[in-house]
């Protein structure tokens, strides 16, 4: 049996890690589809017919069903997670929204995120507030949202991660010695 090393990866940043006009791409764009957008106007309960009425979209301006802009807005949050509030404690809020371009099904999805602007918190001494400017594009690199962003992120030394246990892991599950 060989021994195993369990060696850090990314564990997000923390309050320290930003600097105003930071720009993070972030990975992954993702492709949005006919299922995402039905399964979303359905769970939030949207009735407009622009997102599942074929009949009805094909006779507007748009020539085709739009998908749902808070689904838009879902995804390109969920794609910042991983660079701007894998560490956070709470979201205090979502400002400024844009729709700037429709999204059809098929159009796949990027976003990057600015940092705008951090302060400390004089109730808090583990966190601190960032605000960011959230911006997602299509394929064809049209910006179809915008969002200012503020979560409340833990500073590193209020952290307790380390490479045997990074964020949301639950101790002892994992790579253990008698493996």
């Amino acid at each position: 049996m060989s021994d195993t090393t369990v060696v850090e990866g990314w564990q997000g940043r923390f309050y320290e890690d930003f600097e105003t006009g930071d720009v993070y791409k972030h990975p992954y764009g993702r492709t949005v589809t006919e299922t995402d957008n039905v399964w979303f106007t359905n769970l939030t309960m949207n009735v407009n017919p622009m997102h599942f009425n074929e009949a009805y979209a094909s006779e507007t301006e748009f020539g085709e069903r739009l998908v749902d802009g808070t689904f838009v807005i879902a995804l390109a949050v969920g794609m910042s997670v991983v660079d701007v509030s894998m560490n956070a404690t709470a979201n205090l809020g979502y400002d400024g929204v844009q729709h700037h371009a429709p999204v059809f099904h098929g159009d796949t999805i990027f976003a990057e995120s600015e940092v705008l602007s951090k302060r400390e918190l004089d109730s808090r001494d583990h966190v601190g507030v960032v605000t960011t400017e959230l911006r997602a594009y299509n394929q064809d690199g049209t910006k179809v949202l915008s969002l200012e962003r503020t979560p409340m992120v833990r500073k590193r030394e209020h952290a307790s991660v380390s490479p045997e246990q990074p964020p949301g892991w639950p101790e002892g599950v994992g790579t253990q010695p008698e493996d």
